[in-house]
């Protein structure tokens, strides 16, 4: 298969490896100091005692490198408003465009609600929705244990966005574990989806507000209530989206407290000064809401706080 990954970092930078090593015709777009290191000396990637370098085309104007079958978007949300614009000489009609993202992507609610229009926390004017159609797109949720440089483990589970089974899910699937991933097609990727979600969009963002790694967050009983309350309001919504939580606060917490003490992807963004994903994993749930009828009160103190923080320190955007 003829694939073109959109961002070489952990994500990005195994699926590229590995899909390249299993002989698909593998093409990337990169910039800046990994777009020179992988021209120079290929991807490094280390797991499991092994170092490999991997090879393929690398660019950062995708112009270079043509039409594609495969197209995975593994950005930072906040990067990609600006790139999806950029992605059209690698799509032809026949492309499926496979995001590996956190958070609620642009195509969440016109997937089962198309009279709608775009949620404008993460799609402001419907653009993403019109470089990357709905049509082309499969919806995606990563589960992985690796982070730049040192990749591990990752699992996909790909599905429609709207739901239910399809040839192309089929052929990503094989696509994928031609390459050692252990993708699971999906029949309600959305509800997945929100699953995911609803367990991170607390614990990130009051990572980077208190700079505390998860074990101190998960100690601390007043904090603790807040999330499970916080996760109550989204468990709420998802009801009304069709996206149903059987699960409790108190039980997903617990789950996390067993990975141990680790810091967050929006914790490490913080401490790094790279911009937040606040608006796919809180703006978008708080947005939803909105929509919906239900009260957040939990969510808006959250969205809140952590916007302010973020806006002080310049990791997103003051509003206009």
């Amino acid at each position: 298969m003829k694939v073109a990954i959109i961002g070489l970092g952990a994500v990005g930078g195994l699926i590229a490896a590995r899909m390249a090593e299993a002989g698909h015709e593998v093409s990337a777009l990169a910039r800046g100091e990994t777009l020179a290191r992988v021209r120079e000396r290929g991807l490094i990637v280390e797991s499991a005692g092994r170092r490999t370098a991997a090879r393929f085309a690398v660019s950062d104007d995708a112009s270079t490198l043509g039409t594609q079958a495969l197209v995975v978007i593994a950005l930072k949300a906040p990067a990609l408003a600006a790139v999806a614009p950029q992605l059209a000489p690698l799509l032809d009609d026949s492309t499926i465009v496979l995001p590996a993202m956190n958070g609620v992507p642009w195509w969440f609610m016109p997937a089962t609600r198309p009279d709608e229009p775009p949620l404008a926390s993460v799609d402001p004017g419907g653009r993403l929705l019109a470089a990357l159609p709905l049509a082309r797109t499969l919806g995606c949720v990563v589960h992985l244990a690796c982070s730049s440089p040192e990749p591990g483990r990752i699992v996909h589970r790909v599905g429609e966005p709207a739901g239910g089974a399809s040839a192309r899910v089929d052929a990503v699937c094989a696509a994928l574990a031609s390459a050692a991933f252990q993708p699971e097609a999906s029949a309600d990727l959305r509800r997945e989806l929100w699953y995911k979600l609803w367990g991170n969009m607390t614990l990130n963002p009051v990572s980077a507000l208190t700079g505390a790694e998860s074990s101190a967050i998960l100690d601390d009983p007043l904090v603790n209530a807040f999330m499970v309350r916080t996760m109550a309001e989204a468990a709420a919504i998802g009801e009304r989206i069709g996206c149903p939580i059987a699960q409790s606060g108190e039980e997903r917490m617990g789950l996390a407290r067993k990975l141990g003490s680790f810091k967050t992807s929006m914790l490490q963004d913080a401490l790094a000064g790279r911009p937040i994903e606040l608006d796919a994993l809180v703006t978008a749930v708080h947005e939803i809401g909105k929509r919906v009828g239900v009260e957040t009160p939990n969510i808006d103190a959250l969205l809140g706080l952590t916007r302010l923080m973020a806006q002080q320190r310049g990791l997103y955007p003051r509003a206009c």
